[in-house]
């Protein structure tokens, strides 16, 4: 049945039922984020069979009606970038719980926006006879390969209630049910037992969400003839020095396309990681990043991105363009890569001494992983540093030594004094009377 009707598969489709309940709910953003727990309101609304019979499979769909928690004041998550998972709790003639998933679709959602999370779906076999509720309970939220853990704060009412008749002929199906019926949710994730053979996409997207550091969705398949590569999204920190933010939280993705036997290389970067700090002219902020080579290859090389092409007033948001670049592999085998030290070149004026801020990678992960061939003058072993420190103006590396908060001058030849304050909150530069603030990102609520 369309429109988030519950289904019974197997049999005959019977008339469904759908109830809402609310319950108080905190949820915790991922670490990275630097956020702490968030209470709200979970909205939910359950979908199920008013009636089956043992025996019968059915389908389940959780709505969600309101999100406990907004979009953080971070960065604007893109369309189809967040995904949901559950679980749904049975009790009454039959207990289990049954693993709920949504698909990874929605709408850009902004900076502090309502969060707007795809319906998930998940599958029980009845076991025994009787009436079986069911209770919506934890979910989790995942944008970037990170998750926000949203529990309960408060008993959560029963949204639905199923109605399980005995099968003809006979009803001493029960046993191990219960456990089957917890296997069974298992395999909801997965997406059930009579789908798996054409539901092979949703084990791979759930790969997606849950996967680790490690390769993800990166396998090269050189031999094929195959030629583009898309990596998977990974969470990035980055520790910047004055007068940089003094941290960035973001993403990156790896993506190569074969050029004989090298690989060009885009590298994209979350939007909005921060928020401009003054009226900047365009082409002020340039960015590249050192990209880190594993697995049988080693090394680094450096990715480059342009300038922003629009004018930046107080407050915008910030968007690093795309990063490009050259990967020659120096050895034959699987060769990983993952981003690296950051770097962000700004020139507030035309004419006016670069000031570079060099931001060391603090968390990263494998993005894509390849299988190369060796090539006369390859990466293996080298090492380009993406990241030196304040190397764009030889005056402005005395200002990155910020810690301590103190107040350090430099001698930027065509501004006199250019001089670097710190501050716990963020680092500010005084010139010529304006001052530039940058700022980690705040919650917004």
């Amino acid at each position: 049945m369309l429109g988030g009707a519950g289904i019974l598969l197997g049999v005959a489709a019977v008339p469904a039922q759908a109830a809402e309940v609310s319950y108080k709910t905190e949820c915790i953003p991922p670490a990275a984020s630097g956020l702490g727990p968030v209470e709200g309101t979970t909205k939910v609304e359950i979908t199920a069979p008013a009636t089956a019979k043992v025996g019968d499979e059915i389908q389940v769909v959780w709505k969600f009606v309101q999100a406990a928690s907004k979009n953080p004041d971070l960065i604007v998550l893109p369309k189809d970038s967040v995904k949901p998972t559950g679980t749904l709790k049975a009790s009454g003639a039959q207990t289990a719980d049954i693993a709920m998933e949504g698909p990874q679709k929605n709408p850009e959602i902004p900076k502090g926006g309502d969060m707007v999370l795809s319906d998930m779906t998940g599958k029980v076999k009845l076991t025994t006879a009787g009436d079986v509720t069911l209770t919506p309970d934890a979910y989790t939220i995942t944008a970037y390969s990170t998750d926000t853990k949203c529990t309960p704060q408060e008993a959560v009412p029963a949204a639905a209630t199923i109605k399980v008749t005995a099968a003809e002929g006979g009803s001493t199906t029960s046993g191990g049910s219960t456990s089957g019926g917890t296997t069974t949710s298992g395999g909801t994730a997965t997406g059930g037992d009579t789908g798996g053979t054409t539901s092979g996409g949703s084990t791979t997207s759930g790969g997606t969400t849950s996967g680790g550091s490690t390769s993800g969705g990166s396998t090269s398949g050189g031999n094929d003839g195959q030629t583009d590569f898309v990596g998977k999204t990974v969470t990035t920190s980055f520790a910047c020095a004055s007068p940089g933010p003094a941290k960035i939280d973001s993403s990156a993705t790896i993506n190569a396309k074969k050029n004989g036997g090298s690989y060009d290389l885009t590298v994209k970067t979350a939007k909005g990681v921060m928020n401009s700090p003054a009226p900047l002219p365009a082409g002020a902020l340039k960015p590249s990043m050192v990209i880190t080579v594993g697995g049988d290859d080693s090394g680094s090389l450096k990715v480059e991105g342009p300038a922003n092409k629009d004018a930046l007033n107080t407050g915008d948001p910030v968007s690093l363009g795309d990063m490009t670049g050259t990967y020659k592999p120096g050895a034959d085998g699987k060769a990983t890569l993952s981003p690296g030290d950051l770097t962000i070149v700004v020139t507030l004026s035309a004419g006016s001494n670069p000031i570079t801020i060099p931001c060391k990678a603090t968390k990263t992960a494998v993005s894509l992983e390849l299988d190369v061939q060796k090539q006369s003058g390859g990466v293996s072993g080298a090492t380009t540093s993406g990241s030196g420190s304040s190397s764009g103006s030889s005056s402005s590396s005395s200002s990155s030594s910020s810690s301590g908060g103190g107040l350090a001058e430099t001698g930027a030849n065509d501004h006199g004094g250019l001089r670097a304050l710190g501050f716990v909150a963020g680092t500010a530069i005084l010139l010529g009377g304006a001052v530039f603030v940058f700022l980690p990102r705040r919650r917004v609520r």
